[in-house]
């Protein structure tokens, strides 16, 4: 009975909200009643952790939709979002009751809690992945899914601590970002300062009480210069509306915390806003403030004539008045709304009403974030998708002056890409604000950037490209290149890499069985051929090196008992003497050998390996074939601490590939400064890579790190050298 009397209470609350719904005749409220009283009898015996009947969740979500002025299937769908997903209600049964339209929206926000996968990581990735399908068919999915965010994270505080910042996590992360993209600043602005109260408490609190003082010591200062600008403009320019702002609290912590600057570096804690009639009076604004203050340089930005791809528009100037900086933003009234509300602003659906294609074309980044998802790795798509969708955003140009938005840390090949696959595909080099530059140039906002290109039949990305690029559109069309055009390669390179850490691993198997256990590997990652598990390593869908504790287990459990013919060594409680220049503690008497797979030099930090039948192997401690965590890893036993002999001579041979812009006479520069220098070369072999630019592998002797460093420092000196790598099998 108490219950009842409850829900009865919380009843009053979707009735106000009803009473406000009615006033716009746009709204179908007896259906979004109906949906209510469905959605109330579907929970009603379901309670928040808050104490409170779980029907306040979905109202509280349409609420918030309502606010932002969504529709009436994105307030249905709200009320209903949870029924499928924590009800016996099911999409059927939404789809009887009011249409294909909204069982959809519901359908896409509701989470895949039937799947069966192996950890909390690929749970998240297949839902987000899910979602993003759904936002393609139909963006009102997520911003449905914002809501619902929006109001967990505003009950958050009735959760543990563990839930709260794993949420909070997750909403920086994904679902703030997200919010930017679509320009929904409201939302995005309240998701991250509540996600910041969880993560970071102190910093929140710090940051909360900055900022009251510096609006509390802001109030006169900015009502000083509301009154001036206003008795400026309001003789020159009809309907200016001017406010302020005090910069949010995660705007600060970013900056401060993340960034490592002062408060006193940050010229936008105070902003005033002018909002007037037309684009023409923007302008005319500018010139008039910008006689008013002092602008500071470099702090323009005309986001009215270069859109932000979220369609925000403005212009941004920062100025100084009275020794204090601060930030002026100028819009229209639509510009505003836009800002505010983003893509809800100028929702295509509303009314039946316009801006479809501006919307449409908005919206391309999602279809490219599904598209570019090719990998099988669930953690590598969850980290592609916070990647690409990074706040940090820098916009770099074409030579005809189209503008590609870029995450921060792009490098030449993502601009490529960006452009076409095609392009990327046939780049062999770039020139930035008319340089060549090394393809792994990191861009910078407002470069113009030009791709330079070869019609060479055959030729194609470098596999190196994967570890250079910065987004998954990049990374998925280089992978989908070699998946395409390299299969026969992929497979030998996916099979070798296999023999290599099964190794490296200790896992002998005969052939029969290895073909059995491999195949069983495959089926688990949904592949019906062992030739097709060996070409997504080959190409990069499948990371071998994430894959391979499960292996070891796998094999310890079927085969590890009938082997007992593990390596050993005789181990003693002293130091070995010296051998080739290096001492391993433990070992007595024992062949070393130097890893190919890393060459390591005299000076840089080592390890041995035993390997049996072979003695033991040196490699560097940073080299790939040795794990992070030692102490974790499969047969740890097997790795011994090694040092280099500081009291003997060693001399080694280390390999380099020299990238230079093919001219006459480059190799000769080359030798001529290593002969300069009396380094002794082993190997050189020189060949044209692309057009204009030309690779010198080379072979040198060297007696450690340090000597090795100056060769190269000295090779960077000689003319159209651009890039020096050391080599790795």
């Amino acid at each position: 009975m108490s219950n009842e009397i409850n829900i009865a209470e919380y009843d009053d609350r979707f009735d106000e909200f009803l009473s406000e719904v009615k006033k716009n005749s746009y709204y179908d409220s007896e259906k979004i009643e109906k949906a209510y009283n469905i959605a109330r009898d579907a929970h009603k015996n379901q309670r928040r952790r808050s104490g409170e009947p779980y029907i306040m969740h979905p109202v509280a979500v349409a609420k918030i939709l309502f606010e932002i002025g969504m529709d009436n299937e994105c307030i249905i769908a709200a009320l209903l979002h949870d029924t499928v997903e924590d009800t016996s209600y099911t999409i059927d049964d939404i789809k009887r009751e009011f249409g294909d339209e909204v069982a959809l929206l519901v359908d896409g926000v509701t989470k895949l809690t039937q799947v069966s996968l192996a950890s909390r990581e690929e749970v998240q990735a297949e839902n987000v992945r899910k979602m993003f399908i759904a936002m393609n068919q139909d963006v009102r999915v997520v911003i449905i899914k914002l809501a619902d965010r929006l109001h967990n994270m505003r009950t958050l505080e009735h959760m543990p601590p563990h839930k709260q910042r794993e949420k909070s996590l997750e909403t920086l992360e994904i679902y703030a970002p997200i919010a930017h993209r679509l320009g929904i600043r409201a939302f995005k602005e309240e998701l991250e300062d509540l996600a910041v109260l969880y993560l970071d408490p102190v910093a929140y609190k710090e940051i909360e009480k900055s900022i009251t003082m510096k609006r509390e010591e802001g109030e006169e200062f900015l009502e000083d210069i509301k009154k001036q600008i206003s008795d400026k403009l309001s003789p020159l320019i009809k309907n200016v509306r001017i406010t302020s702002r005090v910069k949010s609290v995660h705007g600060i912590f970013r900056k401060v915390y993340i960034k490592g600057k002062t408060f006193d570096e940050i010229y936008d804690i105070y902003a005033v806003r002018i909002i007037v009639d037309t684009m023409i009076d923007c302008y005319n604004v500018l010139g008039i403030v910008h006689d008013m203050f002092q602008p500071l340089p470099g702090r323009f930005k005309d986001y009215i004539s270069t859109p932000k791809p979220n369609m925000y528009q403005s212009l941004h100037t920062t100025v100084l008045y009275k020794g204090i900086p601060f930030e002026i933003q100028i819009r229209t009234m639509d510009m505003h709304k836009t800002a505010e509300y983003g893509i809800a602003a100028h929702w295509k659906y509303k009314l039946g009403k316009g801006g479809k294609d501006n919307i449409d074309e908005s919206l391309k980044w999602i279809n490219s974030l599904i598209e570019n998802e090719n990998s099988d790795d669930k953690s590598e798509i969850i980290a592609n998708i916070k990647g690409d969708l990074s706040i940090d955003e820098i916009y770099v140009f074409t030579p005809r002056g189209d503008v590609k938005c870029l995450p921060k840390g792009a490098t030449v090949i993502d601009f490529a890409y960006a452009i076409h696959s095609a392009v990327g595909n046939r780049m062999t080099g770039a020139k930035v604000d008319g340089r060549i530059v090394p393809l792994d140039t990191t861009l910078k906002t407002g470069q113009i950037v030009e791709i330079i290109t070869t019609n060479q039949q055959g030729k194609g990305p470098s596999r190196d490209w994967l570890t250079i690029v910065k987004t998954s559109e990049a990374r998925s069309k280089i992978r989908s290149w070699f998946k395409k055009e390299r299969r026969d390669e992929n497979i030998a390179q996916g099979k070798a890499a296999v023999e290599h850490e099964f190794r490296k691993n200790y896992i002998r198997l005969t052939e029969d069985e290895f073909n059995k256990f491999i195949l069983k590997i495959a089926e688990r990652q949904r592949l019906t051929r062992i030739d097709d598990f060996f070409a997504a390593i080959g190409y990069g869908g499948i990371n071998l090196t994430r894959l391979m504790p499960g292996i070891k287990d796998e094999y310890n459990r079927i085969y590890k008992d009938t082997r007992d013919d593990a390596p050993s060594l005789k181990i003693s409680n002293e130091s070995s003497k010296s051998s080739g220049g290096v001492i391993v503690e433990g070992i007595d008497n024992c062949l070393i050998n130097m890893g190919r797979c890393c060459n390591p030099l005299p000076g840089e930090p080592i390890v041995g390996f035993i390997t049996r039948g072979h003695g033991l192997t040196i490699h560097r401690r940073d080299c790939k074939n040795v794990p992070y965590d030692i102490a974790n890893s499969p047969e740890p036993e097997r790795w011994v601490p090694a040092r280099w002999d500081s009291n003997i001579k060693v001399e080694a041979r280390s390999t380099l590939n020299i990238y230079a812009i093919d001219r006459e006479g480059v190799v000769l520069d080359i030798t001529t400064a290593l002969a300069g220098a009396h380094v002794k070369i082993h190997a050189i072999n020189a060949r044209e890579i692309n057009d204009g630019n030309c690779l010198t592998t080379i072979t040198l002797a060297v007696n450690g790190k340090e000597h090795l460093d100056g060769i190269i420092k000295m090779l960077n000196k000689v003319q159209g050298v651009y890039l020096i790598e050391r080599t790795e099998l």
